[in-house]
């Protein structure tokens, strides 16, 4: 997917990227998820080495092999992190990445640790995928562009994994969510946004679904430009065992449903 013109920036100026992955028993997927970020990483280190990027798994009571991948991701690559929470919600699991990367309420230090300044919200970006996806080379550059192009949150695509999905699920699937500019959709898996526009909307609420759209909805009733891209797009889990029960997983699971009812009519 080609890169689209962007405007000049306007003194939105982004020198930190924290990326949060909530992770719940996702070890079939997490070490291809943390791979396509690396890249992402590297592609952006290319162009824009001054920016510092940061990539936290959050594991949510996981009793799979993703806490073993993400520890030997954190042994190898000092740009990776893993928390473990019990939280069993993507918004709690979310928004403790996001605490844990300085931004909103800090953490409680251990005795004699230095204290170091946060960061300037106002300058650190926040992008959030899953576990079970895996984002394009081009993920972190085109939401710098975006975002020091004045966009204070970016919606990426997302386009489930053909592989092993049922293709007329899939067809019906892309019928309802086309790839274009502008779209209405938001997806967890591709989302970002500037720190201090999230901390002035409320953050991540502690849900177990529908965490993305709630902080959306917030940010645009505080007028914030949330604008929304086809040029990074996600593969994520075609899967339809949802691990929450309202998510991506469950709205595919809910597609198949009404095709079966359809057909039967």
């Amino acid at each position: 997917m080609a890169s689209l013109p962007l405007p000049m920036p306007r003194g939105h100026v982004i020198d930190r990227i924290a990326v949060v992955m909530p992770a719940h028993n996702e070890g079939e997927h997490l070490e291809a998820a943390l791979l396509a970020v690396r890249r992402a990483a590297d592609a952006l280190r290319r162009i824009r080495p001054e920016i510092a990027v940061s990539v936290i798994v959050v594991l949510d009571s996981c009793t799979d092999e993703s806490a073993g991948i993400a520890a030997r991701w954190v042994a190898a690559d000092r740009r990776f992190s893993a928390l473990e929470v019990r939280f069993q919600s993507a918004g709690a699991s979310r928004e403790a990445g996001i605490r844990a990367a300085g931004i909103g309420a800090p953490r409680r230090r251990p005795p004699g640790e230095r204290r170091t300044p946060p960061p300037w919200p106002g300058r650190t970006w926040l992008a959030n995928t899953d576990a079970d996806s895996r984002v394009p080379e081009n993920w972190l550059v085109r939401q710098v562009e975006f975002a020091e192009a004045g966009a204070d949150a970016v919606l990426g695509s997302v386009e489930p994994d053909p592989a092993g999905m049922d293709p007329e699920l899939l067809r019906r699937w892309r019928e309802r969510h086309p790839f274009e500019e502008d779209h209405p959709h938001v997806y967890g898996a591709n989302f970002g946004v500037r720190a201090s526009a999230y901390l002035a909307a409320g953050g991540f609420p502690k849900l177990a679904a529908h965490e993305d759209r709630s902080l959306v909805q917030s940010l645009r009733s505080r007028a914030f430009t949330v604008t929304a891209t086809d040029s990074m797009r996600v593969l994520t889990s075609g899967r339809t065992q949802s691990r929450a029960p309202h998510g991506f997983g469950a709205y595919l699971r809910s597609l198949g449903r009404h095709r079966h009812s359809a057909a039967a009519e």
